[in-house]
């Protein structure tokens, strides 16, 4: 029975997310959940030693998928799907991954347990740790269907290398569906460091004053080679795209360092951070509640201490 792992890729590299999703599926067969790990790819020419490295056993390749579609995609996996003795589907929780795998799961008569941080085998059922209410609440449910279907949060699940070579091998999807075709990918700014694969995060706040003020942590994340980020009050003043914020209705992001500059730290911006590994807060105002999660705290003017962060780095 298999673990099969949607694969993600941008510009034919394929995505962090996803290669932190093949080494969670690799851990559960190592507990005896699944026998082996699929990579299911749309187009060929995926990087199958890449793949095989981190945790796929067999790279399954849906030659004739072209541009995206929800809707094409999805009933192309879940064609190949059904070909296969799946004992769960796993994907990234990103904004592509969410999508397709409820597409995925609707056309299977699946149920999706979304957003999970934490995977257990227990007396040969899989068991998922799952935040709600914007992590107020952590549930462990467990999978009793025959075939469980995941999605996993990004920077949660460490990716495994060194597992081994995976064999390659093409389908077809035939006659497909699509009500909508992906034509065109804008980027906004050419070499920007995506906020959900950042190792590194420099976040500002309504404590900024405005876009000008964004400079100084600019370049504290260009010393740092780290993305910016933004509150939500930030992005509805227009100060920065929505594209930059973190929080429940933005992004969520679980990098080693966040840094949140002039951020009150609102439950909606704690929702899309908290679980970051180290988290410091720079704030003028010693009350502000993002104190009580950061695990360093600068009391002080972001516009002193991110220039005197930058100079001493």
């Amino acid at each position: 029975m298999s673990l099969i792992v949607l694969i993600e890729s941008v510009d034919g590299a394929v995505a962090t997310a996803s290669l932190e999703s093949l080494g969670a599926a690799r851990e559960l067969v190592s507990q005896g959940f699944g026998s082996e790990v699929v990579a299911l790819c749309a187009g060929g020419g995926h990087d199958a030693a890449l793949l095989g490295d981190h945790g796929a056993q067999r790279v399954l390749e849906v030659e004739d998928l072209g541009a995206y579609s929800a809707d094409g995609y999805a009933e192309a996996f879940a064609k190949v799907l059904g070909m296969q003795e799946a004992r769960g589907v796993f994907a990234a929780a990103t904004v592509r991954g969410r999508e397709l795998l409820a597409r995925v799961a609707s056309l299977l008569d699946l149920s999706v347990y979304s957003e999970a941080v934490g995977l257990e085998v227990e007396d040969g059922s899989l068991v998922v740790t799952r935040p709600l209410f914007a992590g107020k609440v952590i549930t462990r449910v467990r999978c009793n269907a025959p075939v469980a279907c995941v999605s996993l949060r990004p920077k949660v699940f460490a990716p495994k290398s060194g597992q081994g070579e995976a064999s390659r091998e093409g389908l077809s999807a035939g006659t497909l569906e699509m009500k909508a075709v992906v034509q065109e990918i804008l980027a906004t700014a050419a070499g920007k460091i995506e906020l959900t694969e950042a190792d590194i995060i420099v976040s500002g706040g309504r404590g900024t004053g405005g876009p000008e003020g964004f400079a100084p942590i600019e370049a504290l994340a260009e010393k740092l080679g780290a993305a910016v980020g933004a509150s939500r009050a930030v992005v509805d003043s227009g100060w920065r795209p929505h594209s930059d914020q973190v929080g429940q209705t933005g992004k969520v992001v679980n990098p080693t360092l966040y840094i949140a500059c002039g951020i009150s730290g609102a439950i909606q911006h704690l929702a899309g951070m908290k679980n970051s590994r180290y988290i410091v807060a720079i704030n003028k105002d010693p009350e502000a509640p993002i104190f009580k999660v950061a695990d360093y705290g600068i009391v002080g003017d972001l516009f002193e201490v991110c220039p005197a962060l930058t100079a001493a780095l």
